[in-house]
Parts: C-alpha cells; sequence; structure tokens
C-alpha cells in the first residue's frame, strides 16, 4: 500500500485576544484523516517554509481574521483586523506549492488569499456592500451557494446547489482572469474560487470541515484535495 499522502495545515492564532497561541479546531485535521491523508499543523516559523513545501503533498490554509495588505481591497477600503505573522508564512507557503503544483484548498480566510494571490480584490464588511447581501458573519447561519457547472467543484461535489455555513464579514468581490468563480451565494457573494491553471487549487468560503463527522457533500472536497495530494506524490 502507497503511503498516506502529508497535508500540511497551516495554523490559526487567537487575534481575538493577546496573538500569544494558536488555536485551530480540530474539524480540519479530523476532515483530512477521514479522507485518507495525514494532517500536520504548521506554525510561524520561517525556517520551516522550505522544508514543508519540500516534504508534504498538500497545503491547507484555514479560517482566521488577519489583517490582509491594504493592495488585497477595493479602493478606499482595507482590513481592520489584527496584523499577524501568519500572514508571511501562509503565504510564501500558498506561493510555494502553487509553484510546484502541489494540491491547495484555502478555506474562509484560505480562499480570500488564494483569490487574492491571483489578482482578486476585497471589502472588509460585505454586509455593508448593499441590503440585499445576508448576514453571513454568524455561526448558527445556513445559506445555499450556486455551483458553477463545469468547474472542478460542480465536478467533485456532484451537485448545482449546496447548503454551507456563514463565518465570515470580508469578501473576494472580483477575481481576474487568473482565477474562476466557482460559487455563488443568492445574494451575489463570491462562495468559491479555483485557479485553472494548477492540479487542484480551490478556495471555498464557507467552513466544510465542520461537516466532517456528518453524511454532507461537502466532504467530498476534502476526499478529492487528499487524492490529489496522492497523486501528486506518486507523480
Amino acid at each position: 500500500m502507497s503511503p498516506k499522502p502529508r497535508i500540511a495545515v497551516i495554523m490559526d492564532e487567537n487575534t481575538s485576544g493577546d496573538g500569544t497561541r494558536y488555536e485551530t479546531t480540530k474539524a480540519y485535521f479530523v476532515a483530512v484523516q477521514r479522507a485518507g491523508g495525514l494532517p500536520f499543523g504548521i506554525p510561524y516559523i520561517p525556517e520551516m517554509i522550505e522544508p514543508v513545501v519540500e516534504e508534504f503533498d498538500g497545503f491547507i490554509s484555514v479560517g482566521g481574521r488577519i489583517r490582509f495588505p491594504r493592495d488585497w481591497y477595493v479602493a478606499d477600503d482595507e482590513s481592520r483586523y489584527p496584523s499577524s505573522e501568519r500572514l508571511d508564512i501562509e503565504q510564501a507557503l500558498m506561493r510555494e506549492f502553487l509553484e510546484r503544483d502541489k494540491p491547495v484548498l484555502g478555506i474562509c480566510n484560505g480562499m480570500q488569499m488564494l483569490a487574492c494571490l491571483h489578482g482578486g480584490r476585497m471589502v472588509h464588511e460585505v454586509r455593508k456592500s448593499g441590503p440585499h447581501i445576508l448576514i453571513h458573519d454568524d455561526r448558527t447561519a445556513m445559506h445555499p451557494v450556486e455551483i458553477v457547472p463545469g468547474t472542478m467543484l460542480s465536478r467533485i461535489v456532484g451537485t448545482t446547489r449546496l447548503d454551507v455555513n456563514s463565518r465570515h464579514q470580508e469578501a473576494v468581490v472580483a477575481v481576474s482572469d487568473q482565477a474562476v468563480i466557482a460559487a455563488k451565494a443568492d445574494d451575489g457573494v463570491i462562495e468559491a474560487v479555483e485557479i485553472p491553471s494548477r492540479r487542484f487549487a480551490i478556495g471555498v468560503q464557507w467552513h466544510p470541515e465542520a461537516f466532517a463527522t456528518q453524511d454532507n457533500p461537502g466532504n467530498r472536497l476534502f476526499s478529492a484535495f487528499v487524492q490529489a495530494s496522492h497523486d501528486r506524490r506518486q507523480g
């Protein structure tokens, strides 16, 4: 039997507090393990970037609330989240995994970074974009998203509509020609992006890891990601 793919999972931190602790839900690790991968938490240590990129088969950028660069936002907008040393480490890891065409899965914060590293633009408070915008920053809320036909995401989840959770204040509002919008909420908010030039580079705005122990179509995303990481390892 071939070795299971090793998945690097960037750690989140308690930015809502004093930033002295790594805080990452176990659900990311459960989701990867149930999909057949071996997940490893990655701290913010610059010396680890090169060995992680060389030795791991896939990268997951998890949710979080950290200050992104000003030029990732639309005119006259910017992040009001705390700054974090996570930013530089995470950018370097994501860029290097993409450069080597190793699978990348971005979740929430990770989708936003994936889009913006490819020319996308964001807003800090999507709720202020208009009265029609749903409340997206609510851990108890669910809403449907429309999956764009013909995208990798549509082939993975096998449906055109999916009920997802909402845990974000910031949102991507525009993508460049380097990225493809793979899903939108009914209010028009971008819920998923793909980078078609890579073998597997998908970002989703929702948190599929929350359903890791349930029978949910979103779990197919982790299965496809781990399979792509396995294939990259074998290739």
